[in-house]
This record gives structure tokens, sequence and C-alpha cells, in this order.
């Protein structure tokens, strides 16, 4: 090491911020730097199994030689023996427990953990004496062979054990784990070192992902990429975020949603796109809602909500199954069953079942107000009757809609991008998927009338004007790309942290996001 490099790490050593502990692990690493023998100058190891595969093998081979030995135990030992499983595993020391001239330690990697027995007559003297100096949090390379201890745990023998990366910073207690959710948001590294389950969670979610483009894989959809920053951020109701274009000077915002881009493609004769991407929305935080997460959205031409309704109802069934292994998932306390056909209810009737109230018998805006003002209903004076249905349904219905409940023909007033009913203006083709009185996804027909679209967008324009901070604005290229003509289509979009949530049973969305947005603090208060 250069002079200047080994005064910095001097000085580092010395930092008066830092714990004694802390301080010893640096001192090591200087005595190990000067020693010629730096962890941090090797680029890699041979890493040839995973602890889980380590035991799978030794459990197979040992099924396999059963059958040889019989019931006689010195000739399965002597088969095992002359049979090795020789592995070269590499992962974190969270545990270690030195025995004079022998030691057990154990090793976790992505897939588990798994002991390892290290002796002094088999690695080495001097590398056994540095083996002892190891701290908890460490990195190690590991080649050895798989056997059972006398106590029946699978663990590999080490021939050889290295030093690959030096842990400077103490881990939390084991027993204690990770427990302020502040902390473990924040530093979510650290959150997956010592709470197992939180790495399962986001495999689980790697697992849900490749599990939903396999199955539109299987229905011929195409996957594609959109704009994410876009001078119109259209498609949703929500207040997007906005920023600076330095190069172009103009401002621009980040898109809310996937839906008009994606559109444009089905003008574009792609009949099957879906993205799965990241969307901004300039909102709070709570347990269901973080300003920038994933969504997907796809868009198939030639069919309408209905054919919505059969691909979403398939695509859960098939995550249920492929995820969890069956279509009867535990969600806390409550059961809920994909198995069963989902319920279907207009949004009309639930508030009739659960408010006992006929929006179809209500005439009107002004009839529509009056009864929110007899149910206490808030509701602003520019909103509509189709405001108002929606206002009783999130105050009356959400909370009952456990199992899965297609709610469909949503008022037109609260759904500008989709097609009327012909058999009721008021009123559009439309649905949403709640589960656990979540809302999982929103679905519809798509409007594909230019001129209808472009009155629907003047009056989004106007509810902007009134203070409507989420109202769409017109899009004229996308209005120039309804004019050159779209099939009839139907599209959805889905969330997918709440379905992960959901899947995973997660309490939080900051459970099943890796890195939730958190307000910035002070790096030394942490």
């Amino acid at each position: 090491m250069a002079d200047n490099e080994t005064q910095k790490a001097q000085a580092q050593a010395q930092q008066p911020d830092i714990s004694e502990q802390n301080r010893i692990r640096r001192e090591k690493l200087l005595e190990m730097q000067a020693a010629g023998k730096d962890p941090f100058v090797i680029t890699k190891y041979d890493v040839k199994d995973h602890s889980t595969d380590a035991k799978a093998k030794f459990v197979e081979l040992e099924e396999q030689l059963k059958a040889k030995a019989g019931d006689d135990e010195e000739v399965l030992a002597k088969l095992l023996e002359e049979n090795r499983v020789e592995v070269s595993i590499a992962g974190r020391m969270m545990l270690k427990r030195v025995m004079g001239k022998a030691s057990f330690a154990n090793i976790m990697d992505l897939k588990g953990n798994i002991q390892i027995y290290v002796a002094r007559d088999s690695i080495g003297v001097d590398e056994y004496q540095a083996f002892k100096k190891y701290d908890l949090g460490d990195i190690l390379g590991v080649k050895g062979y798989v056997f059972r201890t006398r106590t029946g745990e699978i663990s590999v023998h080490a021939t050889e054990v290295v030093l690959l990366s030096k842990s400077i910073q103490v881990l939390p207690e084991k027993h204690h784990g990770l427990t302020n959710t502040d902390m473990r948001y924040r530093q979510r590294y650290l959150d997956l070192i010592v709470n197992p389950e939180v790495k399962d969670t986001f495999v689980k979610r790697s697992q849900i992902i490749k599990e939903i483009r396999n199955f539109l894989d299987g229905r011929d959809f195409m996957e594609v990429e959109t704009p994410i920053l876009v001078s119109n951020a259209g498609g949703a109701a929500a207040r997007p975020f906005e920023t600076h274009y330095n190069a172009l000077d103009e401002d621009v915002k980040l898109r809310i949603s996937l839906e008009l881009y994606l559109k444009r493609l089905i003008v574009g004769g792609l009949e099957r796109v879906y993205e799965i991407g990241r969307v901004f929305r300039n909102e709070g935080v709570d347990t269901r809602h973080n300003p920038e997460f994933t969504l997907m959205e796809l868009y198939q031409a030639y069919t309408d909500y209905e054919g919505m309704m059969e691909l979403t109802e398939s695509m859960f069934r098939y995550l249920a199954e492929k995820v969890c292994g069956t279509t009867v998932i535990k969600y806390g306390d409550i059961e809920i069953d994909f198995g069963k056909p989902f319920a279907r209810l207009t949004m009309n009737d639930a508030i009739k079942q659960y408010a006992g109230i006929d929006f179809d018998t209500v005439d009107g805006d002004e009839a529509a107000k009056a009864l929110a003002r007899e149910h206490h209903i808030e509701f602003e004076e520019r909103h509509t009757k189709g405001d108002i249905i929606n206002l009783f349904f999130e105050e009356y219905c959400e909370k009952n809609l456990i199992q899965p409940t297609f709610i469909m023909d949503h008022p037109v007033a609260i759904s500008p991008l989709t097609k009327k009913k012909p058999s009721d203006p008021e009123k559009v083709e439309r649905f949403e998927l709640f589960i656990n009185t979540w809302e999982m996804c929103n679905a519809y027909s798509e409007l594909n009338d230019p001129i209808d679209q472009r009155e629907r967008f003047a009056a989004q324009d106007a509810a902007f004007a009134a203070g409507d901070e989420e109202a769409n604005h017109t899009d004229e290229d996308f209005l120039n790309a309804l004019e050159i003509g779209m099939p009839p289509t139907g599209g959805i979009g889905y969330g997918i942290d709440r379905l992960v949530m959901l899947l995973t049973d997660s309490p939080s969305i900051r459970d099943v996001l890796l890195f939730p947005t958190m307000r910035t603090i002070d790096q030394k208060t942490q």
C-alpha cells in the first residue's frame, strides 16, 4: 500500500465517531493490508454452488448410497467418504464458534445458509489463525466437501477459506434482527442481510414479474417501452411531478401512466402490447401508496372490457398457482380464493347493495348532491352526479369487497378515456378489480372516437381550470393518432406493488419496494 493510502486508512481507524468494535475491525484490516493480505484486491471467486444446492446434492448422493449400504452405517460412511460432494461456495459469515483447533461458522448466500467446519489441519496453521480473527459480516469464499455432523446437520468441511471482503461495521445483534422500520427501509441492504424473510419477499417479487411476462408471452403480447419524461402527463387522474429539460429549455413532467403512448402503438398496428415500468404521482405516502411505483398496462386490439376481465381472472389465478402453489391464499387472517369465478357487480348495484341507494333513479347533479349532504359525504361544488356516485362507492362499498370482485360500468364523468355503454350513455364500459378492499386494476373498452375524446378532454381541461389538479389535459398528438384510426381495443392497468403485497402477505407497500420513498435526513443522524 502506498504511504498516503496507509495514512488515510490509519486516520479512518482513528475516527472519533465510530464505535470501539468498529475501530477494532478497521485496525484488523490495516494489519491485513500491512501484511500484504488486503481482501479488497481480490477481484473474483470461483463460486460453483449455493447453500441449498450443496445440501440437495449431498442428500441425493446419500439416498443413492443408502440403497447400496442398506442398514450398515459404517459402509455408508465409507461410501460417502469415497464419493465426496465437492463444492465451492461464497457468502456472508453470520455465526462463528471457535473451539481450539477446529471451528464452526454459518455462511449465508442468496438461497439460504449452510454450516462450515473449519479445522486447522485441513486449511493450514496460518490460514486457521487468520480465520479465527474474521468477524461476523465478513464475506468468505469456501471450498470443501459436504458431510453430515454427529448432530445430523449437513455442513461443508472446508479445505480452503478466503476472505473476499472485510466488514468494518458491526451487524445488528443476531437474535433481535433489524426491527426499526425506518432504518429497515433506509438501509435495505442491512435489512436483507439480517431479516431472511425480507429477502424471500423480494425473490418472490421477481418471480411474480417473471410469471406475468410468461403468461402474457403465452398470449402473444409484445413487451415495449415508452417515454418517462413527457410534455403532457395523461392517462390517469393524478398530479404529476415536474422538472426542466435543460437541453431543450422546456418544462417536462414525469409520466403518471403508460396509457396514451401504448394506445398510439395499437394505432400503429402492434395489436397486443404491454409495459412494466415506473410511474410517478405527486401524492402522499401510506400503506398502499408510494409516489413512484411499478405499473403494468396492456392493450389488446379487437376486444373489450369483457375480454380484459377474462384475461385478468385467468392471470391472477395463474400467478397464485405459480407463485403460491395454490389458488387459495392467506393475507393476514383472511383467506382469498382465486379458484372460484370472480364476482361481478355494477358500481350502482354495489352502492344499492351496501348503501341502500339506487343511483339509476337519481335524476341529475343537484339530486345527487342532496343525497351526499344527507349522508354526510363531502364533495366539491364542481362535482357532477358521476363524481358523487364514485364518492358513495368509496365510502360504502370498497371496505366490503374482500373476495375478487369486478366493479363495472362507472359513470362517464370519472372515465374520460373510456367507451360509453351503448345501452346507457351516462356509463362507460369500465371495471376495477377489488381484492381485500384494494383496487387491484382498472380496465376499459378504450375510447377510439376522436371527436368524443376531444370533448372529454375539453371537459377535463375545464375541471382543471376549476381547481382539479388531477384532471387530464388535451393531448393533440394522441387525438391525431385516434383520427388516423384505432381499432376496438381493451386496455388495463395493474398496480404491481399491491399485487406483490397480496401474494407475499405484506402489510405495507414499503415492504415490497426495495427502496421506498423516504424523507431526506442528515446522513450523520441515521
